[in-house]
C-alpha cells in the first residue's frame, strides 16, 4: 500500500529551493485548492494595493484577477522590484505551475503567492519521494499533535486554508511538524513519518516513531543486542535472569542514544554478556508503550485465562493480531531469539518457563498503574510469553 506521507516545511523563509519540472508538474493538482482559498490571502496583501476603493474590489475579483489586463495595469501602479535572475526563474516556475501569470517586473501578489505555495508544493514533493522509496517500511503511525502557536502566517498543511488567530492557531505533530487546524487533526490520516531530527534519544522513544524514523522493520536496540548475544552468549549460564552492572548497563544506554546503530557493544568493550541483556531488557521498560501494547493487554490476559490448549492458543493469535505492525515484527523477532535461547538450556538454564518470568512483566504492563493488578496477572503474565516462546513457529 502506498502512503502520502506529508513534509512539514513551513514559509518563514524569503528565499525558496530550485524546483524541478516533476515538482512544477506536481504543484499544478494543487491550482483547484489554492483558487479556493485565495480571499484568505486578501487581509495581507489589500492594504498595498494603489487606487480607490473600487479598483482594488475589481483586482480582487476572483473571475478577473487572472486577466493579462489586470496584471498590467497593476505592474504600472507598482513599484519595479529587483530580483536575481535565479530569483526570477524560480518565480515564474511557481506561477506557471500554479495557473496564474506573474509580469516581467514582479507581482504585487507573488509573496502571499509564495506564503502559501511554497509550503504546499514542497509538501507534494517529499510526499512523492517518499512513497517511490521501495525501501521504506510502511508501518501506521498517528501523528502526536499538540497545541502550538505559529509565528507569521500560516497555512493548514490538511484543508489548505489559512489558519487564524495571534496565539495558538493549531497544532503540530512534534514527531514530523505536520501543522493543521486543530479540527482538522480529528481528520489526518495515520501517515506520520517523523524527522529524524526530532528524535532525540533511542531508549523512551515510541517503538513505531523510532522504526520510522530510522526506516527499519525493528528498533536499532533490539537488532544490535539479540545479534551481540547470539554470537557470544546463548551459552552463557542463566541469560536474562543474571543482572550485569547497572552503570555499564546505562553505558549502553547512552551509547546508543548518541551513536544509534554505530553504538559499540562487542565484547572488547563489554565483555560480560549480562550487560548487552540488560540494556535489551531496559529498552524494553522504558518504552511509554510496551510492545504488548495497553489497548491489547486486557485480552492477552484473557485469553491466558482460557483452559483449553487449543482454544487458548487460537485466541492468543487473534490478539497478536490487533498489535501494531512495529510492535508485532519486534515481538516476532524476540520470540524466535528466545526460542534460540531455550535450545541451550542444558547450558544456561533458562527453559520458556523462566524466560517468561523475565520477560512477562517487561514486554507488557497494565493500563492502570495498579500494584494489586500487576500482582494478579504476573502468573498470566508469564503464561502468555511461555506460549509465544514455545509456540513462535505457529503464532507468528
Amino acid at each position: 500500500m502506498q502512503k502520502l506521507l506529508p513534509s512539514h516545511k513551513t514559509a518563514h523563509s524569503s528565499h525558496m529551493p530550485e524546483v524541478s519540472a516533476e515538482w512544477a508538474a506536481a504543484a499544478s493538482n494543487l491550482l483547484s485548492n489554492i483558487r479556493s482559498s485565495w480571499t484568505n490571502c486578501t487581509v495581507l496583501t489589500t492594504a498595498r494595493l494603489p487606487g480607490a476603493e473600487e479598483d482594488r474590489e475589481k483586482i480582487w475579483d476572483p473571475s478577473a484577477m487572472f486577466s493579462e489586463d489586470l496584471w498590467l495595469e497593476n505592474e504600472k501602479n507598482c513599484a519595479v522590484v529587483h530580483k536575481s535572475k535565479r530569483g526570477r526563474k524560480r518565480q515564474e516556475l511557481l506561477a506557471v505551475a500554479l495557473g496564474v501569470k506573474v509580469g516581467v517586473k514582479g507581482a504585487l501578489l507573488w509573496q502571499p503567492l509564495k506564503l502559501f505555495a511554497y509550503s504546499q508544493i514542497t509538501s507534494l514533493v517529499r510526499r512523492a519521494a517518499l512513497t517511490q522509496n521501495d525501501n521504506h517500511f510502511n508501518y501506521e503511525k498517528a501523528h502526536n499533535f499538540k497545541v502550538h502557536t505559529f509565528r507569521g502566517p500560516h497555512w493548514c498543511e490538511y484543508c489548505a486554508n489559512f489558519m487564524w488567530g495571534l496565539i495558538a492557531q493549531g497544532v503540530r505533530c512534534s514527531d514530523c511538524g505536520l501543522n493543521v487546524h486543530k479540527q482538522c487533526s480529528k481528520y489526518v490520516p495515520n501517515d506520520c513519518q517523523p524527522d529524524l531530527k526530532r528524535i532525540k534519544r533511542v531508549y523512551c522513544c515510541d517503538l513505531t516513531t523510532l522504526v520510522k524514523a530510522h526506516n527499519t522493520q525493528r528498533p536499532m536496540v533490539v537488532d544490535s543486542c539479540i545479534r551481540e548475544i547470539e554470537a557470544r552468549g546463548l551459552k552463557s549460564e542463566g541469560l536474562y535472569r543474571v543482572s550485569g552492572f547497572t552503570e555499564h548497563i546505562e553505558d549502553v544506554k547512552m551509547a546508543f542514544d548518541r551513536d544509534g546503530d554505530k553504538a559499540d557493544i562487542s565484547a572488547s568493550i563489554y565483555p560480560d554478556i549480562n550487560i548487552i541483556a540488560g540494556a535489551l531488557k531496559l529498552y524494553f521498560r522504558d518504552l511509554p508503550i510496551p510492545v504488548i501494547t495497553y489497548d491489547t493487554y486486557s485480552k492477552f490476559i484473557e485469553a491466558a485465562k482460557i483452559s483449553n490448549p487449543d482454544e487458548r492458543l487460537e485466541a492468543i493469535h487473534e490478539v497478536l493480531m490487533l498489535l501494531p505492525a512495529a510492535h508485532y515484527e519486534t515481538l516476532r523477532y524476540l520470540m524466535i531469539h528466545l526460542k534460540k535461547v531455550t535450545l541451550h538450556e542444558k547450558e544456561n538454564f533458562m527453559n520458556a518457563e523462566n524466560l517468561g518470568i523475565v520477560f512477562g512483566p517487561t514486554l507488557m504492563r497494565p493500563p492502570e498503574d495498579s500494584t494489586l493488578t500487576t500482582l494478579n496477572d504476573m502468573r498470566y503474565q508469564k503464561l502468555i510469553v511461555q506460549i509465544l516462546i514455545e509456540n513462535e513457529d505457529v503464532l507468528f
